[in-house]
């Protein structure tokens, strides 16, 4: 009789414990949504902070630019990730946001390997994502029909390219994808393809172009003899606290800016010998 009146006690403080265990397991997290450009560098260093900060989370997501700013703007998550500066994008409030930048990312045109072309002028990239070149033998290359491929509304990388390629005209309608790292194994399948990613995208299994001449280098991107790069920015709904404070110190911290970003083809703003404003003027 007396051990079955332990019974109830007991399973009370079973579950107790148990959901004190649970909670313990939660620990504190944020989430940061946005970029796939800058996506790489933010779960690679989320998950450093998270190896030396047990019970602490980062949750990493992709999306899009447009789709980071939209909701950290709402307040439904910590972080937005953006190559965008906030006053780029309509519908955003720029005031009510913080800029965090924490790295800078160079954009290249990428090709399938057998186009039979190396480098592109500025009037011929954007002739041909037009459509007024259809052929890489027009531009000195091989006899292969050009497979357009863009990147989705609301990419930040998309808006970079066509800010300083496409000079404010519109693409021809043609397939689209969020992904970069699907951009680039599309890219490698398909004979003719080319399309755009960030630096830290680029592999063996495509190629890259230079434009009127100039290699995409790290080094050209901080003197701006590249122009096709932008800041990449972890933006906030006011001053960051506790942890997001926490993590964007750590990702902005000299371990982090000097190893991690370069090892993962970034470039830190360090490095940069020019800075440019939200409309791309150079402002020292």
């Amino acid at each position: 009789m007396k051990k079955s009146k332990l019974i109830g006690p007991i399973i009370g403080l079973v579950i107790l414990l148990s959901g004190c265990a649970s909670w313990a397991d939660r620990g504190e997290s944020i989430t940061a949504v946005g970029s796939s450009a800058l996506q790489p560098l933010v779960e690679t260093v989320a998950e450093e902070f998270q190896n030396s900060n047990p019970g602490k989370f980062i949750n990493v997501q992709g999306g899009g630019s447009g789709t980071g700013l939209s909701q950290v703007q709402a307040g439904a998550i910590e972080i937005g990730n953006s190559d965008l500066f906030a006053e780029e994008k309509s519908g955003i409030d720029a005031d009510a946001l913080v800029d965090h930048r924490v790295a800078v990312v160079g954009i290249t045109p990428i090709v399938n390997k057998g186009v039979g072309i190396s480098d592109i002028s500025t009037a011929d990239l954007k002739k041909i994502f037009l459509g007024e070149i259809t052929n890489w033998q027009e531009l000195g290359g091989n006899d292969v029909p050009i497979v357009l491929l863009n990147r989705a509304s609301g990419s930040g990388t998309r808006s970079t390219f066509e800010k300083w390629i496409m000079d404010g005209e519109t693409a021809i309608t043609s397939q689209e994808q969020d992904s970069s790292g699907m951009v680039r194994s599309i890219v490698s399948d398909t004979p003719g393809a080319i399309s755009y990613v960030a630096f830290s995208y680029v592999t063996d299994d495509v190629n890259v172009l230079s434009i009127d001449g100039v290699a995409p280098t790290d080094e050209n991107v901080t003197t701006n003899d590249w122009k096709v790069w932008a800041y990449e920015h972890m933006y906030t709904k006011g001053e960051p606290t506790e942890l997001t404070a926490e993590f964007l110190s750590y990702i902005l911290s000299d371990e982090v800016q000097d190893n991690i970003v370069g090892d993962l083809g970034y470039i830190s703003i360090s490095a940069m010998q020019v800075e440019r404003d939200w409309e791309g003027n150079i402002v020292n």
